[in-house]
């Protein structure tokens, strides 16, 4: 568990820098953002209470990166389509361009990454990856969707 430990904190910091340096270029999205975005395109419109309740972040955080992805062209508010009084918040097609972008760039970079892995290997990493990635979002009690 020890070095489970340490290799976490390593990957995060790799994660952590190389996306900090990378956003100031070729990307499109900041990090909260992309998982806003990719949150709202797996599931549809989402209002700031659907969202705090899926991330856990408070509704005066996500009003300031929402307020920013609309100022940016990438969400834009709507009424809810289920009648309910919250407006919501929908991807739009510059959402859609930019968080595909961004993902065929993130695509990208694991592939060059795993370069020299076998399929086997990166399919072991991934399903145990998902299995981490499930245990903690049992613990939280918000399950991510997948696709």
């Amino acid at each position: 568990m020890r070095q489970l430990e340490f290799e976490t904190m390593l990957f995060n910091r790799h994660a952590y820098l190389f996306a900090h340096r990378a956003r100031a270029s070729i990307w499109n999205l900041d990090r909260s953002a992309y998982i806003l975005l990719t949150r709202i395109q797996m599931v549809g419109p989402m209002s700031i209470g659907q969202l705090s309740e899926a991330t856990g972040l408070d509704a005066s955080t996500l009003n300031r990166q929402t307020a920013a992805m609309t100022r940016q062209g990438l969400v834009e508010r709507i009424p809810d389509p289920d009648g309910g009084i919250a407006r919501k918040f929908r991807i739009t097609e510059e959402g859609e361009r930019a968080l595909d972008g961004d993902r065929a760039r993130n695509l990208g970079i694991l592939e060059d990454l795993m370069d020299d892995w076998s399929p086997a290997e990166a399919a072991t990493f991934t399903a145990s990856l998902h299995r981490l990635n499930r245990a903690i979002e049992r613990l939280d009690g918000r399950p991510w969707p997948r696709p």
